[in-house]
């Protein structure tokens, strides 16, 4: 039997469809390693998706999953549709409905709500969410038939609209050809009631979509629950980069999986490098404080050859290890 295939570091971009959730999208790209020969690997997610919803999940392998808690932290862009008249208990289409509203509101009416939902806001997230009441999730206290009461959180909601009207033309092109939906807002027909309503919208960490969706039909005068929802960017990932589970298997079978993923250094596209020298390399390595650097203070990518070494923090000319990377084949 030959010696398994070293593991591999970076990111792999995952589309994930609907119905899969983000540890069984991980557990997919395990077995996929596993079925090709590499050796045992980390592997982990950078954001969890909802099962009923879709689109860019950013899977770490090896070092790279170092940095999946910083993916935790970036901002998100969705596209959702909100049905009008019907509110669950899961504010999606996966629960029972609770309320009922004859009222759907004119395209021109939620064009007119939007700009109250943009910007720094409070929201609640919903029941049937992943957030932790006395060290317990609340969806697994609202499974258990518990009265959950969660508590307001404020969020930001970067841009919210139609997707007909983004600035962002490749954005919109993207949401477009990928969603297969037309423009969901005719401003010739501004009064034209709508039964649902298709949004994008850039938000920060930890904005719930499924409550932004029932916030906006209440503000309407309606009720509402979220029946479409895709991430098309998390942090600098966007969808074009996306590959589905079936053509990973497939193109796993005939080429390096290293093919296919994005570098370790593509989750910190906005982090600013630092070039060493070799024997600076080697001190990093040990965790040593490098002095009398001409760098800005903040936070830095340490890079010997363009291979990363470590995230750094400089401060007064001091950079001090935040994050050290044991990538294999290191130029020296």
């Amino acid at each position: 039997m030959s010696d398994p295939k070293p593991a591999p570091h970076g990111w792999l971009v995952l589309d994930k469809p609907r119905g899969l959730g983000s540890t069984q999208a991980v557990s997919a790209v395990k077995r996929v390693l596993r079925q090709n020969g590499y050796a045992r690997t980390k592997v982990g997610h950078g954001g969890t998706l909802d099962p009923l919803a879709e689109g860019v999940l950013p899977i770490a392998l090896g070092e790279a999953t170092k940095l999946a808690g910083r993916m935790l932290d970036s901002d998100k862009i969705y596209a959702f549709t909100i049905q009008f008249g019907e509110e669950t208990d899961t504010l999606d289409a996966e629960g029972e409905v609770i309320e009922r509203s004859d009222r759907r509101p004119p395209m021109a009416a939620i064009a007119a709500v939007l700009d109250h939902f943009t910007g720094d806001i409070e929201q609640v997230p919903p029941a049937y969410s992943a957030v932790k009441i006395d060290g317990k999730r609340a969806y697994d206290r609202a499974r258990a038939g518990e009265e959950v009461t969660m508590k307001t959180r404020a969020v930001t909601i970067h841009s919210l609209g139609f997707p007909g009207e983004r600035e962002d033309a490749e954005l919109r092109s993207t949401f477009a050809t990928t969603a297969g939906r037309p423009d969901p807002y005719d401003p010739q027909a501004p009064l034209e009631l709508a039964d649902s309503v298709t949004l994008v919208a850039h938000v920060s960490k930890g904005t719930y979509i499924r409550s932004l969706a029932r916030d906006i039909a209440h503000s309407l005068g309606s009720v509402g629950h979220v029946t479409y929802l895709r991430r098309i960017k998390a942090g600098p990932f966007r969808e074009e980069q996306a590959i589905s589970l079936d053509k990973l298997e497939k193109q796993a079978k005939g080429a390096a999986i290293e093919n296919l993923l994005l570098p370790l250094e593509a989750g910190l596209d906005d982090i600013p490098a630092l070039q060493l020298d070799p024997d600076s390399a080697q001190a990093v390595r040990q965790g040593r404080v490098l002095s009398g650097l001409p760098h800005a203070d903040g936070l830095h990518l340490a890079t010997l050859h363009d291979v990363p070494v470590a995230l750094m923090e400089l401060s007064g000319g001091t950079a001090r290890v935040v994050r050290g990377f044991n990538l294999p084949d290191v130029a020296e």
